[in-house]
This record gives structure tokens, sequence and C-alpha cells, in this order.
């Protein structure tokens, strides 16, 4: 099973999200578990504040280090082997072949941001590695980590029913896919290509080959 532990401020936040589609049949077979560790709980003083003003001046309010370090201790996320992930625009983009790795783990934590930043010593002397769903800034962690749990989930062995879908979606051993048809197969004047009504499987796959390499070279120029 896959233990997937998510630091956040926003605990509720993920509880939907979870309890739908793939994750929750996921979790519902036995293949992965959600721990939603509240980080507020992790604070010492009576309002339970996690931010401070940053040090320098500046717009904005940064989150504590130590909230952070006390949460992933508490849980023992912090075992050697253990990924210990910081969401974070900073991070290194994340990709398909990071869900695939993810995928085949026992366990890692995610850590969710909040407010301007987070202080850099929990990506520094914390986290294992940053990571960034590309260039640009959330309100918090919280949607890249449903991204990054969702990605990963369903490459899970028996997360999906129908695992060959997965292994011909985009970027699984390839980069982009073909595109996909279904019936009608005319809608409003707007037809299908003639190839995937043919039955001629080997000039269906040389279609479906040749569009993808054709959409990501194009997507490459971008």
């Amino acid at each position: 099973m896959l233990q997937i532990n998510i630091v956040t401020i926003f605990p509720p936040y993920f509880t939907g999200p979870l309890a739908l589609s793939i994750p929750a049949r996921a979790a519902a077979a036995g293949l992965v578990n959600y721990r939603l560790v509240d980080l507020r709980d992790y604070t010492h003083d009576k309002h339970r504040t996690v931010d401070d003003a940053p040090y320098g001046g500046g717009a904005g309010m940064v989150m504590k280090p130590a909230p952070f370090f006390e949460a992933v201790e508490a849980i023992g996320a912090n075992s050697s082997g253990k990924p210990i992930i910081l969401l974070s625009p900073r991070g290194r983009r994340f990709a398909h072949a990071d869900a695939e790795r993810l995928s085949q783990l026992e366990e890692f934590t995610l850590l969710c941001g909040h407010y301007k930043d987070v202080d850099q010593r929990v990506a520094d002397h914390l986290a294992t590695e940053e990571l960034s769903l590309g260039d640009f800034v959330l309100s918090g962690g919280e949607p890249a980590a449903l991204a990054v749990i969702d990605a990963t989930v369903r490459l899970i062995p028996g997360a999906m029913s129908d695992l060959d879908s997965a292994r011909t979606d985009s970027f699984y051993g390839r980069d982009i896919s073909a595109p996909s048809y279904t019936r009608p197969p005319d809608f409003r004047g707007h037809g299908v290509p003639d190839v995937l009504l043919s039955g001629n499987h080997a000039e269906i796959e040389k279609w479906r080959t040749a569009e993808g390499l054709r959409r990501s070279a194009e997507r490459a120029t971008e």
C-alpha cells in the first residue's frame, strides 16, 4: 500500500476530491492511504499561528519552519528514503516520470505552502525535493498536491480497471497521444478520420503514431 501524507492548513480541501473517482477507488481497494496532517496542530500559541512577517521587510507573510518540521517528525515521515516534497513555484516541473516514480513507493509526503512563501529552511533542510506544476502561482500548494496525487495514484497497478487506457495516455512512454473520437461518425457536419473507421488496425496504429509525433512537434515549437 502506498502511504501519502499531506501536510496542509486546509485538510478539508482534500476530503471531497479524494472521495471521488480513481483516488477513492484506489483507497477503497487498499492500494493507497491518505493521511491528512493539519499543520496548525503543530503550533504552540492560542491562535495556532503558522506564519510571520518576512525578515528584511516586504509584502505578504511567510510560513514558519517549525510547524512543518514538527509535523513531519511527528508522523515519522522523515525516515531515510521517504521523499518529502515541497510544492513550490521554484521547484522542478512535475512530469509523468515523477508520477511513475512516486507510484512505486511505499510512502511520500507532500508539503503545502500558503501565503506569500514558505521559510527557505523548509526547502533546504526538510524537503528532499521541490516540485512545481508550471510557471504560475497558485493560492497554495493544495491544488498542486491534488494534481500530483491524481497523476500518481492512477498508475498504481489495480487503481484503474483498464491499465491499457493509461498506457496509451500522453507522456506514457511517448509524447502527446493521438486525438480520440467516438460515436456518432458525423456530428454537425464534422466527421471522423476515415482510417479510424476502416477496421485496419495496423493502419490505425500507424495513424495514431504519426499524429502523436506531429502534435508533439507542434507543441515543441509553441
